[in-house]
């Protein structure tokens, strides 16, 4: 039986499991994201203490995907700036001596999704994720979208809604992007109160709404996918979904005719929360395949 490892690394925690042939987790550890070299000791710790046959990493960006790049597999201009331009991968891989795969944490939320989530059987869907920030893995036939970085969801313009009293924005390079305007920062700023304290029926759930009813717009005129899932703990607020297949209903004007229903094709994760682990476990095995 081969056992494949998976990190699902993040700004604030770093997961580390190993699982079976069958995406079973056979086991799991937590711990805090902090200074890179100690926290990657720790993580190369628990590999060396649960030998694995190949490693998948989710991690938070922006990460340099180009395989023929100087520095593949690279944190690169992160906000966490201890973490610029750290080379997370190639010390990985040098520690461990297995194949390795790295990929964004939504893009591998996005595989997850595909392969064993909401959905499975389609060759196109979308995960994005809102919280802190905002971001969105796209697979595309089959294949999750990079180009010329990986794709950066979170940043797109939007249209400030006229009664929005933030319409600036909190983003640093953009301001009233998707991110600066719908993230739970943003929420917490322009409301004084963080999304977790706002009652269900709190006006900046109808403005939230407009927002991403926007980017699942956006998403649906370029990528055209079969699935648009929406995570993060910003989506925990399920009152959301309703007002958002309205909204984008709105916003679509009827010009798609395909779309007879937003109900089915806005949808939460089915594996969240751990759509991103088991994504890295994914691109672990992806990697052992592509070794033959």
């Amino acid at each position: 039986m081969k056992r494949y490892g998976g990190i699902e690394a993040g700004g604030t925690k770093m997961v580390m499991a190993v699982a079976d042939d069958k995406m079973n987790i056979l086991c799991r550890e937590s711990i805090a994201t902090g200074a890179p070299d100690a926290t990657l000791e720790r993580m190369i710790a628990f590999f060396r203490g649960h030998p694995v046959d190949a490693l998948g990493v989710a991690s938070f960006g922006p990460l340099d995907l180009k395989k023929d790049s100087p520095t593949y597999g690279y944190i690169t201009k992160t906000p966490k700036l201890d973490w610029v331009d750290y080379p997370l991968l190639p010390l990985l891989k040098a520690a461990l001596d297995v194949p390795c795969e790295l990929d964004t944490d939504v893009n591998a939320a996005a595989l997850c999704e595909a392969k064993m989530g909401v959905a499975k059987g389609l060759k196109n869907c979308m995960y994005v994720t809102i919280g802190t920030g905002i971001g969105a893995g796209v697979y595309c036939e089959g294949n999750l979208v990079h180009g010329l970085m990986h794709p950066e969801w979170g940043h797109i313009p939007v249209a400030p809604r006229k009664d929005d009293t933030m319409p600036e924005g909190i983003c640093p390079y953009h301001g009233g992007c998707l991110e600066g305007l719908a993230s739970g920062p943003a929420i917490e700023k322009r409301w004084g109160k963080s999304a977790k304290e706002l009652a269900p029926d709190h006006p900046a759930w109808q403005l939230e709404a407009h927002y991403l009813a926007q980017m699942c717009v956006t998403a649906l005129m370029t990528v055209s996918p079969e699935k648009i899932i929406l995570g993060g703990g910003v989506m925990g607020q399920r009152q959301l979904f309703p007002m958002i297949h309205k909204e984008t209903m709105r916003l679509l004007g009827g010009y798609l005719a395909c779309v007879k229903d937003t109900a089915s094709l806005i949808v939460p994760p089915a594996c969240y929360p751990d759509s991103g682990l088991v994504g890295a476990l994914l691109l672990a095995k992806s990697a052992l395949e592509e070794m033959g």
